[in-house]
């Protein structure tokens, strides 16, 4: 390998250290009071990975335009030509995304939105506290193919690896050379590093107007072009077919409708830059939610009289075909899993099915048997009653489904179940903990209807506590079960929105967009179904996947609790584009249901994780139903 650099370079306004005078070890912006380094990882940035035989040459430059080009030449130094698999040659890009304390992510750690598109391929780097300057990165030659991430296991769920790109599979006879090239470029934030895309010639600008559509919607994508590329030959391909399309000056335009359920990759070659944008058709969400309670009551239901389990939602391995608990906390017979009681109510608010009833009632049964005490509104984390881990998180979420009980079957004891619930997780100590999904406004109205004043005074009086706590933090978020992730900030963010709705004080709506801010740099704008205003997470799949694996979730289903929040400003504000965001959101999440009503807990985005294979939805339909039942309460 061979390379021309210094060891140190100050110039314009990167500062920049190199290792061995091959790698960059430290980049900087020169003005950045945090002096935070982008590029830190296990590995060193520019470390390559090729096959044996092909010989690597590096080299880097600044432009004009204060941008770091850097050139990795790849040759085949044989007498044989050289094919390469996906995954032979690869590029480390280590962008500093990991979590530790939120002081420390705020500012000097950073979301990496990755785009491995082909020829248009980027990463979007955005330090988490959302202050600039952000650090970008723009492939102007050769062509990308996925990446892959290697993991510190001893940081568990926090480390998100040093990731990897992969230059697509490529022939080379001897003596030949494949280039890749690419600009590391500051940028302001989402809206300006896409403007300093579009300065790029092979820069194709992709926009559908939605990722993920049902089967009675259009499919609509917009391509705008770059002026040197107006009267360039414009070929594109739906799944190999060649597809009509529309071309009004710099813009192209692709229309369809009625087409089939599954997944479309539209492949746009303009001249010789080639890239691709990935749709998904699914059924309308009512069939979706349908075929999905069907499957939970005919599946996922145990039925056993001699176990504690009996009537109880499980696991179901789509691999296997076969229901699957262990007392394993995440595989267990509580926990998330209360979400397919939660859409079965849900579903049955607007809906008469005898079946279905017949098994939310043995579920309830099971319920009330199994994980919660009706005398104190202690939530159990396991079956027996069974607490080996008292888990808070638990308590909002059989709130919810008793909420959703009251809504179905107007019982006023479901609102007396909820509120002994929310009493019982407050006392013990719910006011200092970030739950995921708590509706305190529709609580606490449901209470008012119903003429439980006295519950709800003295909930409210709870959820006041609570959210002046979240206040207190501020954005200096306390630690969970992850150091640092979306579902801190966007329970932050909604429970002080909850709160806004239920005093009208502009106080908290001030403090709710201080951390929306935040909670939006999570979500990345890639032209994928998978990807699209979806948040990264990178922890799921090991802890609640069949193969126990880390690595990126694209999607993972509590992507939609940003939705959730997007919902609720834009209800407040009025907001059309957090209307239009909330769906994007919601939709995101949907490729993890079949349209036979099978599901899978998450789906592993990387080429590989660790070197081990991903790239697939995990087989196990876990605790995913969250995702959907957002999605139903948003369309009905």
């Amino acid at each position: 390998m061979q390379t021309k650099n210094r060891d140190e370079i100050k110039e314009g306004s990167f500062n920049i250290e190199y290792k061995e005078d091959l790698y960059i070890s430290s980049l900087m912006h020169k003005d950045d009071p945090y002096k935070m380094n982008w590029v830190e990882g296990t590995q060193l940035w520019g470390t390559i990975r090729a096959p044996k035989g092909i010989d690597t040459e590096v080299t880097r430059s600044f432009t004009n335009n204060n941008t770091l080009r850097e050139v990795y030449t790849f040759t085949n130094k044989t007498e044989f030509d050289i094919f390469s698999k996906l995954g032979d040659i690869s590029i480390y890009t280590t962008f500093n995304d990991d979590y530790e304390s939120a002081d420390v992510c705020l500012t000097n750690k950073c979301h990496a939105h990755i785009w491995c598109g082909g020829a248009v391929s980027y990463i979007m780097g955005l330090r988490m506290g959302g202050e600039g300057p952000h650090l970008g990165l723009f492939l102007t030659k050769g062509s990308l193919k996925s990446y892959s991430v290697e993991r510190d296991l001893s940081l568990i769920s926090n480390d998100r690896g040093d990731f990897l790109v992969h230059v697509a599979p490529l022939a080379l006879v001897p003596g030949e050379s494949y280039v890749i090239e690419w600009e590391l470029f500051w940028h302001d934030g989402k809206e300006d590093f896409y403007k300093k895309l579009e300065t790029y010639p092979n820069y194709l600008n992709i926009k559908a107007e939605n990722y993920t559509v049902f089967e009675n919607e259009e499919i609509n994508i917009e391509i705008s072009l770059h002026n040197s590329l107006i009267d360039k030959q414009i070929n594109i391909t739906r799944n190999s077919q060649a597809i009509p399309y529309t071309k009004e000056e710099n813009i192209v335009k692709i229309n369809e409708a009625d087409l089939m359920i599954g997944e479309y990759s539209y492949i746009v070659n303009i001249s010789d830059i080639s890239t691709e944008v990935k749709i998904l058709v699914l059924p309308g969400v009512s069939k979706l939610v349908r075929s999905r309670c069907e499957f939970i009551v005919n599946k996922q239901q145990y039925q056993n009289r001699d176990s504690h389990l009996d009537g109880a939602f499980l696991i179901y391995d789509n691999e296997d075909q076969h229901i699957y608990y262990s007392h394993y906390h995440d595989h267990n017979g509580g926990r998330e899993r209360v979400g397919m009681g939660v859409l079965l109510a849900r579903f049955l608010r607007n809906n008469k099915d005898e079946k279905i009833e017949k098994s939310l009632k043995k579920y309830v049964s099971y319920i009330r048997r199994e994980l919660y005490d009706e005398d104190t509104g202690m939530v159990f984390n396991d079956i027996k009653r069974n607490n080996d881990i008292h888990r808070l998180y638990n308590y909002s979420w059989l709130a919810v489904l008793f909420k959703e009980l009251y809504l179905t079957y107007k019982s006023k004891a479901f609102l007396k179940d909820m509120s002994k619930v929310l009493l019982s997780y407050y006392k013990q100590g719910g006011a200092d903990f970030y739950p995921i999904e708590l509706p305190m406004f529709e609580m606490l109205t449901l209470l008012k209807e119903a003429n439980f004043i006295i519950e709800k005074d003295e909930i409210f009086s709870h959820f006041e506590k609570h959210v002046n706590t979240i206040i207190s933090y501020g954005v200096n978020y306390p630690k969970s079960e992850v150091n640092f992730e979306q579902t801190i900030v966007a329970p932050a963010a909604d429970c002080l929105l909850e709160m806004y709705k239920l005093t009208d004080d502009s106080k908290y709506l001030d403090e709710a967009k201080k951390h929306i801010k935040i909670l939006e740099l999570f979500n990345g704008l890639q032209p994928d179904y998978h990807m699209y205003e979806t948040a990264i997470r990178h922890w799921d799949g090991y802890w609640f996947g069949k193969h126990r694996l880390y690595g990126d979730t694209f999607p993972h289903y509590w992507s939609s609790l940003t939705g959730r929040v997007y919902q609720n400003i834009a209800e407040i504000t009025k907001d059309a584009e957090y209307y239009k965001k909330a769906a994007s959101s919601y939709r995101g999440v949907l490729n993890l249901f079949n349209e036979d009503g099978s599901a899978s807990c998450a789906k592993l985005t990387p080429h590989t994780v660790n070197g081990i294979k991903a790239g697939f939805y995990d087989p196990w339909a876990n605790d995913q139903d969250w995702g959907l039942y957002y999605m139903f309460n948003y369309i009905d």
